[in-house]
């Protein structure tokens, strides 16, 4: 008996879960989660206390106090961990704060431990929700598929899988649109150093070419100033003029000779005295 009742709660809370992913599942990508009433045993004191962390966290989350809803829920895993309700709850609170891989990770647990499609389409779209959120459109565009594939009629998942694609082809053009403008970036920048270069070389030929006649008229008047000098000039006499030099030259000669002769004179002889 205990075993029926179990396996009947286990249809119900996958049961449970599908139909509330039909309210989960809309364009601006909130989650909500469900309200989850467990069938349990009698006299199970450990399903009595699952059932209230359930209970308390989902009210904690109605109330958008989703953090101590995460740990209430987080509670009733640590003494069932197989328990997809719970799974699904704290996958969804973990989305609200913002923390989407931490969700995405809850989510995936929970598709692989759902028993039928339907709460495995759930799970999947929720997958999708979170890369949504993130921007990841293809990862999302994937995530929708998986939730296709288990719940192919789920209108939901069919338009988000539109806006994804639509939103990744955007995107794409708009990635390429900036890699065709960065290269026409760099290309008008080579450009523009291209001319900026050829502008400085005109103007060092520009300044070279003044500089060239400045340099030359330097020059010339450095020559000009040189051929203004006196400039010594070998002595040039007429033969009329070296004759009478030369004859000069011999008469003094002549005359110093005569001085000496008679200054040396004839030596006079000495009488000797005895």
């Amino acid at each position: 008996m205990a075993l029926l009742l179990n396996g009947l709660m286990a249809q119900w809370l996958n049961n449970s879960m599908a139909a509330v992913s039909g309210q989960l599942r809309n364009f601006n990508l909130k989650i909500s989660f469900y309200l989850l009433v467990l069938l349990l045993t009698a006299g199970s004191a450990t399903n009595a206390q699952i059932n209230r962390y359930l209970t308390r966290g989902n009210q904690l989350y109605d109330q958008q106090n989703y953090k101590e809803a995460a740990a209430d829920y987080a509670k009733a895993l640590a003494k069932d961990p197989t328990n997809t309700a719970g799974m699904f709850n704290l996958g969804n609170s973990y989305y609200q704060q913002k923390q989407y891989d931490s969700s995405r990770k809850i989510m995936e647990a929970t598709a692989k431990m759902s028993k039928d499609k339907s709460g495995q389409a759930a799970a999947n779209y929720n997958i999708g929700n979170s890369y949504m959120a993130q921007r990841k459109w293809d990862d999302a565009i994937n995530a929708y598929k998986e939730t296709l594939r288990r719940n192919p009629q789920d209108p939901d998942a069919k338009y988000n899988l539109s806006y994804a694609r639509e939103m990744a082809k955007k995107e794409q053009q708009q990635n390429k649109d900036n890699k065709d403008k960065n290269k026409q970036d760099k290309k008008d920048q080579n450009k523009d150093q291209q001319k900026q270069d050829k502008k400085d070389q005109d103007k060092d030929k520009k300044d070279k070419d003044q500089q060239q006649p400045q340099d030359n008229k330097d020059q010339k008047d450095d020559k000009d100033k040189d051929q203004q000098q006196p400039q010594s000039q070998p002595s040039k006499l007429s033969q009329q003029q070296a004759e009478q030099l030369l004859n000069a030259l011999q008469q003094e000669e002549k005359k110093l000779q005569d001085k000496m002769k008679k200054e040396k004179g004839v030596p006079v002889k000495m009488q000797k005295d005895w």
